[in-house]
């Protein structure tokens, strides 16, 4: 069926589930008044020690809270999940205490340390919380990656995906291009399960927006395949433009600029007069019919403020497609404050406040009073509360992981294909669990080695297509699209991957379903997609990123994909443990510790920065006794190991990734000419980070592996190498405060080959013997 615009009004006093709009609207009333008096609390009652403005957003709260009550109130079910944009956060918390899902303690916590969060948090907040928000765009877009995970989650399990995704989206927030990213994704348009309403109050923080926008997002979710439905008007509006005059009026009306009938909403009735008619008799004829009161509701009687053009609106939502409802709303919609271009940030005063108390017919010294029991509202309230009660997901059982294959690789190998061999590894020795590992790539499969897999476990789909390549003896990677495959392809945009990667590493606490997800992309994009990777890990989400090719060492590519910074972004990335290893055991060992991390209310994110180089795997020295193998992997695993200790050494060579030979041909050159180094391959910065702090008394990490690995007897002037910026490792000279050098990347790259690129930035053999040879002397001048 061809995609529609389609605007729809009603206006029945009872709607199709046999609730009193009267009620309802009650109902309405006390959500604006409890979301409002949080803020007010907060800012204006609570004691502020420190002076600074506490906040919240009272205009942006009340301009959704007609929405949000038709939504729980008439729509919602216990199987659907609701993003709330950011700022209405004290709605969804005023709609949760009349469910009887939040103690009335919290509602004078707002923004308070350890009470209601500043923006809804699945994981900091103490009542129901879908979707954490709080960085514009990306909550919205998560309903779309929840969709996604929830479908691939009913394919691992057999069990039918149920349940709408609702996101609540301010018409500000489709500013961002993640929104647009997220929306044009190919596997968007079959996911009828998504319905977002966007809040369409023309405001942004600064102002009114300049232009009329509405059409614009109505073509662009249309083109992207999308239902749009348009709640332009509400009942009271839509009755007074039926009448003669009134297409000339709503003529009027949607055409003018959005400032001119934000500023007609703060005028006068004789001045709205005059300014509406604009000199048009048959609009001045009809307003002259029309008493005060009743022209100033009906201006501000659109479609998001009215109860019964949102139910007939939901009654149309096509269910095989995503849906989009544009609702006109005001922003402040029934507060002193409503439509002024200022008012996103601003707060009522104590006179306006109590002003709004009676006006809505509350008690401003006992704000957080509820229905009288036995009203009609309190029923209403505790029937929604039960229909909505969800049954918990009981957590799934997961075999357990293994922790070495036993497998001692040779020859020549990258980081990077050892990745897809552990993969491949896995689905040998624990099918079980392999079965619950899902890798996802913004088209990059091929070029990050992940090849080998995708034939072996195909491609998700949540319908099998036809592989016209099937038969082609030329084609290496099989393209074979199933809804049991383990691989999800997207499109190259960055943060629809973590996006992505968020979410399925949240099923194990949506549903009870745990799975292992693993993102793969180009390392010096990761910075591309830093806040959705970021914002992911703060609402929970457990999943494991590989960044590769990397660095310099992607030498032929230049300065523009030559990642210097992610090491230190890993580093200090919260609730995630980042990884450099240098070998391919290394990242056997590494991935199957990530792997067993994910997807447990202990658990914690990965992120691999992994190489392109081929590697001599001799250079690793693994040990072949059980003990000493098993003990190198633990080092491994906790952040690094010796790999190479020398009689009488006089300086420690202290390297990560894939710098590891060039770091130990130049400990040859310096023990050719007298000079005995150790050296010590870093795997995690991060973990030695964190086990100093610790042992400084700054935290609670264990901190064993620095007594292993940098033990005070051998403490000596130490060189760091690292192919990225080289204050990554440069702390660990103050493990025992001896003196250093510190070698990395500190400027864009170029292109050129590998030892050029190197030596340009002082990455090859010699820069290190030299930098060794000078922190020695100035050792030994001191």
């Amino acid at each position: 069926m061809e995609n529609t615009i389609t605007s729809y009004t009603a206006l029945d006093a009872v709607d199709d589930t046999g609730i009193q709009l009267d009620t309802l609207q009650e109902v309405e009333r006390k959500i604006l008044w409890l979301s409002t008096a949080m803020i007010h609390h907060a800012n204006r009652v609570r004691e502020n020690v420190s002076g600074m403005k506490v906040g919240g957003h009272q205009a942006s709260s009340a301009s959704i809270a007609t929405i949000m009550t038709s939504l729980w109130f008439g729509e919602l079910r216990p199987e659907d999940r609701v993003s709330v944009k950011p700022h209405a956060s004290p709605v969804l918390h005023a709609i949760n205490y009349l469910l009887g899902s939040l103690d009335a303690r919290y509602l004078t916590t707002l923004r308070q340390f350890g009470g209601l969060q500043s923006y809804p948090s699945r994981s900091k907040d103490p009542d129901p919380v879908d979707y954490s928000t709080g960085s514009v765009g990306i909550g919205a877009t998560a309903t779309i990656w929840g969709a996604l995970s929830r479908r691939y989650t009913s394919s691992v399990t057999g069990v039918s995906s149920r349940g709408r995704q609702y996101a609540l989206v301010g018409d500000a927030e489709l500013d961002e291009g993640a929104i647009w990213e997220a929306v044009l994704d190919p596997n968007v348009a079959d996911l009828g399960e998504l319905v977002w309403i966007v809040d369409l109050n023309r405001q942004s923080l600064d102002r009114v927006v300049p232009n009329i926008a509405a059409g614009k997002i109505e073509q662009l979710f249309l083109a992207a395949g999308w239902q749009v439905i348009v709640v332009r008007f509400g009942a009271l509006l839509e009755s007074i433009l039926a009448q003669h005059g009134g297409e000339a009026l709503r003529k009027r009306i949607v055409e003018m600029p959005n400032a001119e009938y934000q500023r007609i909403l703060r005028c006068t009735p004789a001045e709205a007069r005059e300014r509406l008619s604009s000199g048009n008799l048959d609009i001045q004829n009809l307003l002259a019919g029309l008493d005060d009161d009743t022209l100033v509701r009906a201006l501000r009687n659109l479609g998001g403020h009215d109860l019964s053009a949102l139910r007939a609106a939901y009654a149309q939502i096509d269910d095989t497609k995503p849906t989009a409802i544009i609702a006109y709303t005001i922003k402040g919609h029934g507060l002193p404050t409503e439509g002024h271009p200022q008012n996103h940030s601003s707060l009522l005063t104590v006179d306006q406040f109590t002003q709004l108390a009676g006006k809505l017919g509350e008690d401003e010294h006992n704000p957080w009073a509820t229905f009288a029991p036995g009203s009609a509202a309190a029923a209403l309230c505790s029937a929604t509360g039960a229909r909505l009660t969800r049954v918990g997901e009981a957590a799934a059982a997961v075999p357990a992981v293994p922790t070495d294959f036993g497998r001692t690789p040779s020859g020549a190998a990258t980081t990077q294909a050892a990745l897809g061999r552990t993969l491949l590894d896995l689905t040998r020795s624990t099918p079980e669990l392999a079965r619950r590992v899902v890798t996802v790539s913004p088209d990059v499969s091929s070029s990050t080695n992940l090849a080998g897999w995708v034939n072996k476990v195909g491609v998700w789909s949540s319908e099998a297509r036809q592989n016209w390549f099937d038969g082609d003896g030329e084609t290496i990677m099989h393209w074979r699209e199933k809804p049991d495959g383990q691989h999800i392809e997207l499109g190259i945009a960055e943060s629809n991957l973590v996006g992505l990667l968020g979410e399925l590493g949240s099923t194990w606490s949506r549903w009870g379903q745990p799975l292992i997800p693993i993102g793969v992309l180009y390392d010096p994009f990761l910075e591309r997609a830093l806040e959705q990777w970021s914002y992911g890990i703060y609402a929970g989400g457990q999943s494991i990123i590989v960044g590769t090719p990397s660095g310099v060492t992607l030498a032929a590519e230049g300065g523009a994909h030559q990642s210097i910074k992610t090491p230190s972004i890993g580093m200090e990335q919260p609730g995630c443990v980042s990884y450099e290893p240098a070998f391919a055991l290394d990242v056997e060992w590494i991935l199957l510790a990530a792997i067993a991390n994910v997807g447990r209310p202990d658990g914690t994110s990965a992120y691999l920065r992994l190489s392109t180089k081929s590697v001599d795997q001799k250079l690793a020295a693994i040990p072949v006794e059980g003990a000493a193998r098993e003990r190198r992997r633990r080092q491994t695993v906790a952040g690094g190991y010796f790999l190479r200790k020398s009689n009488n050494a006089r300086a420690t060579l202290v390297a990560a990734g894939a710098v590891i030979p060039e770091t130990l041909d130049a400990a040859a050159q310096l023990e050719a000419s007298g000079v005995a180094v150790d050296v010590v391959c870093i795997t995690s910065p991060g973990l030695l980070f964190e086990a100093m702090q610790a042992r400084n008394g700054q935290g609670t990490a264990p901190s064993w592996i620095l007594d292993q690995v940098f033990p005070v007897e051998r403490a000596r002037p130490m060189v760091t190498v690292l192919d990225g910026h080289p204050h990554t490792l440069s702390f660990l000279a103050g493990i025992h405060r001896v003196a250093s050098r510190h070698l990395g990347v500190t400027g864009f790259g170029q292109s050129g080959d590998m030892a050029d690129v190197y030596k340009y930035h002082g990455l090859d053999a010699d820069s290190i013997t030299r930098a060794v040879l000078d922190v020695l002397a100035v050792e030994t001048a001191g």
